[in-house]
Parts: C-alpha cells; sequence; structure tokens
C-alpha cells in the first residue's frame, strides 16, 4: 500500500539550505519512496532553546510503501550521514527529520509517535505544511490545518517565522 507521508526538515548549523537540499535528495533516494511536493524555506525562530541560531524550517510530501518503522530507520541514517551529532533535546543541528503525518495512522510506539506530538504547536511546521495542503485534515482528532495555524498565530504572532526564502 503506498501512503502519503509530510516530513518537517530543519537546520540551523552552517549552511543551512544547502544541507536541507541535500537532503531533499538524500530522502529522493530511498527505495519505494517518491518525492512529491516540497515546501519554500522558512526562517524560523529556535523553539524550546531560545539561545541559538535561526533554523531554516521546510515540510516535504512523499510518497511511500515503507512502514512507518523503515522510512524512520532511513530518515535517521540521512540524519547520521550528513553529520548530525546529539545536541539535546531542541538544540542546533546540522539536520533535523521529523515524520509529521503518516497518511491517517496513529502510532505511537517507544521509537515513533504520529501525528508528531508537537506539530499543531509549531508555526514553522504549520505554515509550509499548509503551503503544501490547505484542505489537510488532522487524523488524531479532525482539526482542519487552517482553525490550527490561525490559533498558533494568534497566540504567537507572525514574528516566529521571518519569511519564506
Amino acid at each position: 500500500m503506498i501512503i502519503e507521508v509530510y516530513l518537517s526538515l530543519g537546520s540551523n548549523i552552517g549552511d543551512k539550505k544547502a544541507y536541507l537540499e541535500e537532503a531533499i535528495i538524500e530522502i529522493g533516494k530511498i527505495a519505494k519512496t517518491e518525492l512529491r511536493a516540497v515546501s519554500s524555506f522558512y526562517i524560523t525562530k529556535p523553539w524550546g532553546k531560545l539561545e541559538q541560531a535561526d533554523f531554516i524550517n521546510m515540510v516535504i510530501k512523499i510518497m511511500t510503501s515503507l512502514s512507518a518503522e523503515r522510512l524512520l530507520e532511513n530518515l535517521q541514517n540521512i540524519e547520521m550521514k550528513m553529520g548530525r551529532q546529539d545536541n539535546g533535546r531542541w538544540g542546533p543541528r546540522i539536520i533535523d527529520i521529523d515524520i509529521l503525518l503518516y497518511g491517517d495512522k496513529i502510532i505511537h510506539t517507544e521509537e515513533l509517535v504520529v501525528p508528531h506530538p508537537h506539530m499543531k504547536q509549531r508555526l514553522f511546521v504549520l505554515v509550509p505544511l499548509m503551503e503544501l495542503n490547505p484542505d489537510l485534515v488532522f487524523p488524531d482528532d479532525g482539526a482542519h490545518i487552517q482553525e490550527v495555524l490561525s490559533k498558533v498565530l494568534d497566540r504567537e504572532g507572525e514574528d516566529n517565522i521571518i519569511k519564506r526564502l
């Protein structure tokens, strides 16, 4: 079965845009996976640990017949190949790739939680996700992306997403 998957990519070390472009190429090489859409690049303020450089974030849409766990393994291998190091939770990173949505599946394992547990709080996920799919409905609660994004914008304002590249 082919599943529609949304991934969040971010970088805030070195040549951020180049790292994101490299990650997209590497994701496109994953067997049984096809890249379908790429959002704009967004300069965003850090989330969690605020004393670090701004990020460039984006969302991509892929189609895959891999299981969520197998896809996660491939994505983690890409992060490691690109030199990601453990800088603590929400710390600076060369590349960060998260599975946001895996079809309409709800997954809770030790290794993976989908839909991503913090995605509805983060402008750097919601804005590019809406760019790719303005009709998206979240499978866990039936919320529409436009209503979720509107609530977060009301709470945080647009300052945390500086601009589209």
